[in-house]
């Protein structure tokens, strides 16, 4: 779509067509189909159209959400590779004014793109910042996962080397909540391998192409999916990973979380910091980690 293209303020549902009432001045973040475009909320294609320019991941992407819905409007991109050059003007045009819309390539914008700083910048310039909520693929993975609902923590992606992906497992090990993360398909497999090797026999669920046509979920231990998975020629889609809170009954972290945190910690720190650190995270006495590094230097 041409960034200058005539701007009608307006969208379509089939052959119907609304026009869109002209934005206050502000930021505007707005929520976009994770997959099914059908997922587009009402709110969404109104201030889609009636923005004065929509910042955008990619513009492709952004443009066949467009016309889908009949929307013609100026693109402009915004990512993580020009952010910090063109936030600048960005700010200037808000703090005249204008109204833009910030959407991501899929699902609620600022959780895996750089519209964290742009937000806060406008907070620090007492610019208007309005949430348009929609569909989000932390929230349908949940969902879906059937596992407990009422706490859950999202990590973000996970890290793509091993030990510091069993690193961070090993940190939320004892926290008493879901755990939620995205993964690439081509590391899912050693992440579940993971996943088990620190968290133990821990009930997960594999979300795949959530809201496409193709979409999977694979729920069980983390090993047995391990084994599904790792069966098939090849794993594609984008997934989010859902892990289950850690049983009523487990005490403490499994032998492999304290051994590989205590591996980790003594790369940066000395021994005391070291057993303090491990003892705070994995809720473990501090003697007892002293007393496994003291066991480690004798051998």
């Amino acid at each position: 779509m041409n960034p200058h293209t005539e701007h009608f303020r307006h969208y379509s549902i089939g052959a119907t067509k609304f026009d869109a009432e002209k934005l206050p001045g502000g930021l505007y973040v707005t929520a976009t189909p994770i997959g099914h475009l059908g997922d587009v909320t009402l709110r969404a294609l109104a201030t889609m159209a009636a923005a004065d320019v929509l910042l955008c991941e990619d513009t492709r992407t952004t443009a066949k959400l467009l016309e889908r819905y009949g929307i013609r409007n100026k693109l402009m991109a915004y990512h993580e590779h020009n952010a910090a050059r063109v936030r600048p003007a960005i700010l200037k045009a808000l703090g005249e004014g204008q109204a833009y819309a910030l959407v991501s390539d899929a699902g609620m914008p600022l959780v895996s793109d750089p519209g964290y700083r742009l937000v806060a910048d406008c907070v620090a310039h007492s610019i208007p910042v309005t949430a348009v909520p929609g569909a989000s693929a932390v929230l349908t993975a949940l969902a879906l996962s059937g596992l407990p609902t009422d706490r859950f923590a999202f990590l973000g992606f996970l890290p793509t080397k091993s030990g510091e992906r069993k690193k961070l497992l090993g940190e939320f090990a004892n926290v008493k909540a879901t755990l939620i993360a995205f993964e690439s398909p081509h590391r899912i497999i050693d992440a579940l391998a993971d996943v088990t090797g620190v968290l133990g026999p821990r009930a997960i669920a594999v979300t795949r192409e959530l809201t496409k046509l193709h979409e999977e979920v694979l729920r069980g231990a983390a090993e047995e999916v391990q084994v599904i998975l790792a069966a098939r020629a090849s794993v594609k889609g984008e997934i989010t990973l859902v892990i289950g809170p850690p049983a009523a009954d487990e005490a403490i972290a499994s032998e492999e979380t304290i051994e590989a945190a205590i591996t980790e910690a003594l790369r940066t720190l000395p021994t005391a910091k070291a057993a303090a650190d491990i003892a705070r995270r994995l809720n473990i006495p501090k003697k007892d980690i002293y007393a496994r590094i003291l066991a480690r230097k004798d051998d």
